[in-house]
């Protein structure tokens, strides 16, 4: 079936998927913090990038190709971590890792998924990334880097946006509860849609199955924690610095906003850095990424990832432009799946690579090397 005749973009994808996903996991996924006023920044700020189109420059097939860190990718984008995935649709962590080495994408991989490091890595291939959320105890934290490494997961992505819990206003209306379990309310709301039903009877509610192999469990939180709470720290430089000495691959750290880390940042051991601002899940009053990114670019040669915001494969290239090396999408995946199963996320992949080719025959960009020279300045 070709699913460009009816889903041709990701907010087709996400149009469905808004349908076929109970409320209160809808809730979770798609909600941000506060007022959502970040969420609504990072996307007009990225409307605001432009680029002057080309002409007369000749048929061309532009080349979507890019190296990070050591390793050859297809596209220059990729998988975010996404916390609880198999409750978004059941199943997702595994779909997405196909996905990703299918398409020669990285796939990360959260702390906080529903799936054991143990039981997707394997779907991932070479391509799997393994997120941290910084445990308190060392010792827990050394057997979680084993077996991410035992698993097959070779870079390392130290979240560093989370010190404290969110209040995600909208999501804790929806009713989600951690672990989740379905009260009558919720109940109800799964009755109405059948496929996440039917996959979640035979994959079982998801659990954060990693944090809970380290952590009595009784009792259930507010959706806006869960148990890695109990378990994890805020960390600070000797943290980064004891994870550098610890993790014997790529370590990139995740979550920065202000320029004036980025020295700091490589003197203790980041070998990229990722601009983020959990996509405003986390703080009502950030700055879009896109924003901080030409000022996060002039501070360090590093790699630099961004996220937070990212719709279409326009919103790549728009990130490339100003001085992403790499971008990652989240929520999109998601939707894709929610739409179509894991045909889904294969066709998100397939609209992101064709939208970017599209526009860079607009522009005339046969290389992501190019990209810079077409930005419209404001």
């Amino acid at each position: 079936m070709d699913h460009h005749s009816r889903h041709p973009a990701i907010a087709d994808l996400k149009a469905r998927a808004r349908r076929r996903i109970p409320h209160f996991v809808w809730e979770y996924l798609d909600s941000a913090t506060g007022d959502e006023r970040t969420l609504a920044r990072n996307r007009s700020r990225l409307d605001q990038v432009r680029f002057l189109p080309s002409i007369l420059h000749g048929e061309f097939e532009p080349d979507l190709r890019t190296t990070l860190l050591g390793r050859d990718y297809t596209v220059p984008f990729g998988i975010a971590p996404v916390g609880m995935s198999g409750l978004i649709w059941p199943g997702a962590e595994q779909m997405l890792a196909r996905t990703a080495a299918r398409h020669g994408m990285p796939y990360t991989l959260s702390t906080v998924a529903s799936q054991l490091p143990e039981d997707v890595g394997g779907h991932a291939g070479d391509n799997g990334w393994f997120q941290i959320y910084p445990p308190r105890d060392r010792d827990i934290r050394l057997d979680i880097l084993r077996r991410a490494r035992e698993a097959g997961f070779h870079t390392l992505v130290l979240t560093v946006d989370v010190p404290v819990a969110s209040r995600r206003e909208r999501q804790v209306r929806g009713g989600l509860t951690q672990p989740p379990r379905l009260t009558p309310r919720l109940a109800m709301q799964a009755a109405q849609c059948p496929a996440w039903l039917n996959g979640i009877r035979k994959t079982g509610m998801p659990r954060l199955r990693l944090m809970e192999s380290y952590a009595d469990t009784k009792g259930s939180m507010p959706s806006n924690q869960h148990i890695g709470y109990l378990l994890r720290t805020s960390p600070d430089w000797s943290y980064l610095r004891a994870l550098r000495d610890e993790w014997d691959g790529p370590l990139i750290v995740k979550g920065v906003m202000n320029p004036d880390d980025c020295e700091r940042l490589a003197k203790d051991g980041a070998d990229a850095i990722w601009i983020s601002n959990h996509a405003g899940r986390q703080f009502d009053a950030a700055p879009a990424t896109i924003e901080q990114l030409p000022a996060i670019r002039a501070a360090t040669e590093l790699p630099v990832i961004m996220d937070s915001g990212v719709e279409t494969g326009l919103d790549v290239l728009r990130a490339l432009a100003l001085g992403a090396d790499f971008v990652m999408l989240g929520r999109a995946w998601h939707y894709g799946l929610g739409a179509l199963g894991e045909a889904g996320a294969a066709h998100v992949m397939d609209i992101l690579a064709k939208d970017m080719a599209a526009n860079m025959g607009q522009i005339g960009a046969r290389d992501l090397s190019d990209l810079s020279g077409k930005i419209v300045e404001k």
